[in-house]
C-alpha cells in the first residue's frame, strides 16, 4: 500500500469524524486568510470563511495535509496580497526545537545541502559550509528532550510577557504546534496595530539583542549597574538570578567552557556561596582571583541563558500564516492543541496531542529511535516488521521512517 495514500485516508477519517472546531476561538474569522497544503503537492491560499462550520466543511471535503490561518486581519482576505488591505495582526511567537541547541539533536537530526549534497547532524546551518547554499533537506525527530527544551523556552517567554510586558494569562493563548514546539498567540487591540519595526523591538528585547554587559571597573559603579538589592524585574534581575544559580551548580568543565582559566575556576569553586550571593544581590565584594572580567563572562553566559529562543521571523511578520488549532501536523500526525499557561508544567504532548486512538498498522520500519505515545514505549527499530497502534504508525510514516504493509 502507498504510504502517502494511507496517511491521506487517515487524515480524511479524522477530519470527517473526529475533527472538532466548534469550541476553537478564531477572532474575526471572516477577516482572516486561510491556506492549505494539499496532498496533491501544492498550496491553496487566499481563502476566507464566514464561520467555523463553513471552515470545517471545507477541510473535511478537501482533506489537506496542513491547515493555516493568518495572524493578520484584512478587509478583503481573498484578494492578492497587495489588495487585501491590512487591518492589523495578532502577535505570534514560535518556539521550535529546530532553533535550540540540545544534546540530542546530533543524534537524530540530519541536514543535507540541496546543492552539493554535503550533510551534517544537529541544527541546520544558515549556509552550507562547502558551497554557501541556503537550501537544505532536513530530517528531524520530536524526542522528549527536544520538546522539554522547547517547553523551557516557552516558560521563559511567558515569564517575560507577563512580568516585563504586563500581559495577563487571559491575554495569552498557548498551543503545542503538533511537531517540535509551541506557539503563543496574543490577540488584543493594544498590539493589533503594531507594524513590523515595533514587533522587531519586542523580538530584540526577548532575545537580548544589543544588551550591554560591559562593567565599569569601579566597585560602586559596578554595583549601580547590577542594581544592588534591586527588586526590579526585567533583564537585570533575571541575569543576576541566572548567574547566581550557575555559580552554585557549575562543574569545572562548565566554567572552563565559558572561557575561564584554571586558577579562576578554582577560586570560584572555593567561594561558590559567597560569589553566588554577591551576584544575586548585585554587590561586588572582592574575592581573590575573581575580577571584573570574570564577572562579565559569568553575566554574558547568564544573559545567553536568559534570552528566549524564538523564531524571530515569525514574530515580525505581520502577514504570517500559522497552523490552525485542532488540525493535524503532517510531520507527525499530532494535533495543534491549546492549553492554558497555568498547565504548561504538566502538559504532555505525547498524550494530549494524539489524534488517532483506534486500530493497528503493520509496517516495515527502516530506522527509528525509541519513542513514546501515551504511556507506551516503542522502538528502537531498524529494518524490521512491526505491528503498532495507529498513532505510533502514523508518526513513523509521516517522518518517512516506515512503509505500510497492512492496516487493520
Amino acid at each position: 500500500m502507498n504510504s502517502r495514500v494511507f496517511i491521506r485516508e487517515q487524515f480524511r477519517r479524522y477530519y470527517q469524524k473526529d475533527f472538532v472546531l466548534d469550541n476553537v476561538i478564531i477572532p474575526e474569522i471572516e477577516k482572516r486568510e486561510f491556506g492549505f497544503n494539499l496532498f496533491e503537492g501544492w498550496m491553496l491560499r487566499h481563502k476566507s470563511f464566514k464561520n467555523n462550520e463553513d471552515l470545517k466543511t471545507f477541510i473535511g471535503t478537501s482533506v489537506p495535509s496542513d491547515v493555516y490561518f493568518s495572524c493578520a486581519y484584512y478587509y478583503n482576505p481573498e484578494a492578492e496580497m497587495d489588495k487585501k488591505e491590512w487591518l492589523g495582526a495578532d502577535l505570534i511567537f514560535d518556539i521550535d526545537a529546530d532553533h535550540i541547541q540540545t544534546a540530542c539533536d546530533k543524534i537524530h537530526d540530519v541536514w543535507t545541502c540541496e546543492s552539493c549534497g554535503f550533510s551534517g547532524r544537529g541544527i541546520t546551518p544558515e549556509k552550507c559550509p562547502i558551497c554557501n547554499s541556503e537550501k537544505f533537506n532536513t530530517i528531524t525527530w520530536p524526542c522528549e528532550k527536544c520538546l522539554a527544551s522547547a517547553k523551557a523556552e516557552t516558560i521563559k517567554l511567558l515569564d517575560v510577557l507577563m512580568h516585563d510586558f504586563g500581559f495577563s494569562k487571559k491575554d495569552i493563548r498557548i498551543f503545542f504546534s503538533g511537531h517540535r514546539g509551541y506557539h503563543i498567540h496574543i490577540e488584543n487591540e493594544i498590539i493589533k496595530s503594531l507594524d513590523a519595526m515595533a514587533r522587531k523591538e519586542i523580538v530584540d528585547y526577548m532575545t537580548g539583542l544589543g544588551l550591554n554587559i560591559t562593567l565599569n571597573s569601579n566597585r560602586r559603579k559596578v554595583e549601580d549597574q547590577l542594581g544592588v538589592h534591586s527588586n526590579i524585574y526585567g533583564w537585570i534581575k533575571r541575569i543576576k538570578n541566572e548567574a547566581s544559580k550557575f555559580v552554585l551548580e557549575a562543574t569545572k568543565e562548565d566554567l572552563k567552557n565559558i572561557g575561564l582559566k584554571e586558577n579562576v575556576v578554582k577560586a570560584i569553586i572555593q567561594n561558590r556561596e559567597t560569589l553566588s550571593n554577591n551576584l544575586r544581590t548585585g554587590t561586588f565584594k572582592g574575592i581573590r582571583g575573581v575580577g571584573v572580567q570574570t564577572i562579565e563572562k559569568l553575566i554574558a553566559h547568564a544573559a545567553e541563558k536568559c534570552s528566549v529562543k524564538i523564531d524571530t521571523v515569525v514574530t515580525t511578520d505581520t502577514h504570517r500564516l500559522i497552523r490552525l488549532p485542532q488540525t493535524l501536523n503532517s510531520k507527525t500526525g499530532f494535533k495543534k492543541i491549546e492549553f492554558s499557561p497555568s498547565e504548561i508544567d504538566t502538559f504532555d504532548p505525547f498524550k494530549e496531542a494524539v489524534a488517532f486512538k483506534e486500530g493497528a498498522v503493520t509496517l516495515f520500519i527502516l530506522n527509528a529511535p525509541e519513542f513514546r505515545i501515551k504511556d507506551e514505549i516503542y522502538g528502537p527499530y531498524k529494518n524490521q516488521k512491526a505491528t503498532l497502534p495507529k498513532a505510533a504508525a502514523i508518526l513513523l510514516l509521516c517522518k518517512g521512517k516506515a512503509e505500510v504493509i497492512e492496516s487493520g
